[in-house]
């Protein structure tokens, strides 16, 4: 009798096993319905031989990310309607929002994933659909937060392949430099124009594409990560900062509040930049008028010549980002949108013979143009 019940136990174990592992390779899509408008916010200068900065504020929602077909399209379209309005030629540098990238760990997964209303419903969702992956990752994680960094780590080879496809495909496609905003991923490099994720640590790193769709330079670390995500990310010091020749000039990228800091732009300037695209993401509702956080885990921050909670968001981007960049033409471009819980928030503008150029305070996705 014994030996017949646990007979028949091994079968439901087994049962349940195989029912589980079936359960975790199904990947049906849901209604998908977006919004491609975007509006013109700020349209400086006139055309000309040099080209020009183009900024895109996309509205984004974890939906957008269940396929790259979803992605593609609805950026794609913004691109298509700036073409419309004479704003894309084979001297345009397209800037994207900081971790535009790192939202691909979401692509591919059950469309609970996508309809809970919390992150950690989300990642919940990312854990059980995924065991031998998130067990894998674990293993190898590092930092403070070692969960948040499996969830980024079990996807990487995935996410550096799709971020890749993605954007460089559209810097194809519209035959523009493109800098791909920036993703998450354990020690990136290209080699051989590939982007490969290595095995180090997390690194938030940005990606400029060129005209013919291929990768220019290595990516771009962020040197000084902020305090929402230090627990994880690594800084990039150790990674000098790049300048990329390019159709419209010599370009050099700062990752989020790197641009806060003046010795990044006297790196820049030693290398004879002429453009800096700021890619940059500003969690929270209502954020852009809220007092400044601030960096206070960051050394260099002391150093500022704001403090925490003096001022609003709004006004320490604007004044440290000019005051900082010493009269080099700049455009900073925040992600819009809502990720579960998590906001997005910013206005995007740009630097530019020592006159900063803020545009029209818009809702919803946002060009902002500067003609070079």
């Amino acid at each position: 009798m014994r030996k017949l019940l646990a007979s028949a136990l091994a079968l439901v174990m087994i049962a349940a096993v195989c029912g589980y592992g079936f359960w975790t390779q199904q990947r049906p899509e849901g209604h998908y319905l977006s919004d491609l408008r975007i509006e013109l916010a700020l349209n400086q200068g006139a055309p000309g031989e040099h080209g020009n900065l183009l900024g895109i504020e996309p509205q984004l929602n974890p939906s957008d990310y269940q396929n790259l077909q979803r992605l593609h399209r609805k950026l794609s379209a913004y691109l298509q309607q700036a073409r419309a309005q004479g704003l894309v030629s084979a001297r345009t540098v397209v800037v994207l929002p900081e971790h535009i990238g790192t939202w691909l760990w979401a692509r591919g997964e059950k469309n609970e994933l996508y309809q809970v209303t919390q992150q950690r419903e989300a990642e919940q969702w990312l854990e059980l659909s995924n065991p031998l992956r998130y067990g894998l990752a674990m293993l190898w994680a590092t930092g403070d937060d070692r969960r948040a960094d499996a969830h980024l780590r079990m996807k990487a080879a995935q996410m550096a392949a799709d971020y890749q496809a993605l954007f460089g495909g559209l810097a194809k496609e519209f035959g523009v430099t493109l800098v791909a905003g920036s993703i998450v991923l354990p020690a990136p490099y290209v080699e051989k124009g590939v982007l490969h994720a290595g095995n180090g640590p997390l690194f938030n790193s940005s990606l400029v594409f060129g005209g013919d769709g291929a990768v220019i330079g290595q990516p771009q670390r962020q040197q000084f990560p902020d305090s929402e995500v230090r627990r994880y990310i690594h800084d990039g010091r150790q990674s000098p900062l790049q300048v990329l020749q390019t159709p419209a000039g010599r370009l050099g990228v700062l990752v989020g509040s790197d641009s806060w800091y003046p010795e990044n732009y006297q790196q820049l300037a030693g290398q004879s930049v002429q453009l800096i695209a700021n890619p940059v993401f500003l969690s929270g509702k209502g954020s852009w008028n809220a007092p400044w956080r601030g960096n206070r885990h960051q050394d260099a921050a002391a150093d500022l010549p704001l403090q925490r909670g003096e001022v609003s968001e709004q006004t320490a981007w604007r004044q440290l980002t000019q005051a900082a960049n010493s009269g080099i033409t700049s455009m900073s471009v925040f992600l819009r949108g809502q990720f579960w819980e998590l906001s997005g928030d910013g206005q995007g503008f740009a630097n530019h013979a020592g006159e900063q150029l803020a545009g029209s305070p818009q809702p919803g996705a946002r060009l902002l143009n500067l003609w070079l």
